[in-house]
């Protein structure tokens, strides 16, 4: 059973409820109860003698057909006074015995009725009261249809809702599988419901958003991809020129002006590489994942990073059990050798890796070093493109604030955390989490 189709089922069953309660409420407001109307009919036999045999004899045989109604019938009728009578009674059903009127009581099965109003009977009569008992009152029977009345309609209203519900349910598992597949990168995948299905208006406008967000997306790439080949052309251009510049030049003010151009356009093929980078991880949708070993990978790491720490202490704490894991190797090597390279430009002394399985399983890798730190409100910021804590620092220090933000999404593409925070050097923990994955 679909959780659409269990909550119409409780709604139903609520509505015809009401609906039952209300239809008494309003039947016995305008019309009286119908219980008591009932239970009348069921006893019209008994009262029937009383009203057709016993009150039409004279004032001397009265007393006496009562007897022998008494004699021959299963109902107990009884002479009781008027005071008692009506303390068993509510006000509204004492008014009607005095009256004269007979008053059914359904709970008890009985009526009550006064002998007469002016003592014509016998000696004393006005003062009594005849209590019938045993009243042949069925009305649990008359209860029990209705009861099967309204539950043959609500299963005559559940029967088509079940129906509707179940295609509607399917349409709307169908329509989060999509979304779950776009919001995972498939742009292709489309939603496929029937044209007359209540959410194909939806559908429709997913499908549309698919289609958008691929065409931007491309336009993107398309974009970059010619950015990126138009600034590679001038930058090869101006290597080019500068090299036979160098050989002509032999000025050692020229040849001071040389070298900071050369670190211009190097910087300019670091920027275009990032960005094409960062560019090609947003497009990424499927890992190319081998089995590969942690140490291994960490110690290429330390090595290719060795010669930007420019004299200051890098150490490694690696545990023992770190063993194999199954990822995309280059990315992750690329993210840990990002986080490496930005503890190098900052650390004052000293930068350390850490590696270590956690008791599920997951990974966990820290880079941490000395440097000035992060302040804490700083530290999701850090991680978006192109943001930079002091522009005039990193100017100094290199890079383009894309760094970390290709960390970032090369870890969540494996299903893991970056995040940043305070290390016991007394600069920036870097830490990056990945998931524990089966032997």
């Amino acid at each position: 059973m679909n959780r659409l189709f269990a909550r119409f089922v409780v709604l139903i069953l609520l509505s015809v409820a009401a609906a039952t309660i209300a239809i008494y409420l309003a039947i016995s407001y305008f019309f009286g109860d119908p219980f008591e109307e009932i239970a009348y009919k069921q006893a019209s036999a008994p009262i029937f003698l009383l009203e057709q045999y016993i009150d039409k004899a004279g004032s001397d045989e009265w007393l006496v057909r009562l007897n022998k109604v008494r004699e021959v019938s299963k109902v107990r009728l009884d002479l009781i006074p008027l005071p008692q009578a009506q303390a068993a009674l509510t006000p509204a059903q004492a008014k009607q015995l005095m009256r004269g009127e007979l008053v059914l009581d359904v709970a008890s099965k009985s009526f009550f009725r006064r002998v007469d109003l002016n003592g014509e009977r016998y000696v004393g009569s006005a003062d009594d009261v005849i209590h019938a008992q045993n009243l042949p009152i069925d009305v649990g029977l008359v209860l029990q249809m209705e009861i099967l009345r309204y539950i043959i309609v609500a299963v005559c209203l559940l029967i088509p809702l079940a129906i509707w519900s179940g295609r509607h349910w399917r349409d709307l598992q169908n329509l989060s599988q999509v979304a779950d597949a776009i919001g995972g990168g498939n742009l292709a995948v489309r939603a496929h419901v029937r044209n007359s299905a209540s959410i194909a208006p939806l559908a429709q406008r997913i499908n549309q958003m698919a289609a958008r967000i691929g065409q931007l997306l491309d336009t993107q790439k398309s974009l970059l991809h010619s950015v990126s080949h138009e600034l590679r052309t001038p930058i090869a251009r101006l290597e080019f020129g500068l090299e036979l510049l160098r050989n002509a030049a032999a000025n050692p003010r020229l040849e001071g002006r040389i070298d900071a151009m050369e670190a211009d356009v190097e910087e300019l093929k670091m920027l275009v590489n990032e960005l094409l980078s960062l560019g090609k991880l947003d497009q990424q949708t499927a890992l190319t994942k081998v089995r590969f070993s942690v140490e291994a990978m960490l110690h290429d790491c330390l090595d290719h990073v060795s010669h930007a720490v420019d004299g200051k202490s890098l150490s490694a704490s690696l545990a023992n059990d770190l063993g194999n894991y199954a990822a995309d190797q280059h990315l992750l090597a690329r993210a840990v050798h990002n986080l490496l390279s930005n503890a190098a430009k900052y650390a004052e002394h000293q930068l350390r890796l850490s590696a270590r399985r956690g008791k599920d399983g997951r990974l966990e890798i820290t880079v941490d070093d000395d440097g000035p730190g992060i302040p804490s409100e700083e530290r999701e910021h850090i991680f978006d493109a192109f943001y930079r804590l002091d522009r005039s620092r990193d100017r100094a220090t290199g890079g383009y604030g894309l760094g970390l933000s290709i960390a970032r999404k090369a870890v969540a593409l494996h299903g893991g955390a970056l995040f940043a925070e305070d290390s016991d050097l007394g600069g920036t923990r870097f830490v990056l989490q990945l998931p524990s994955q089966p032997d």
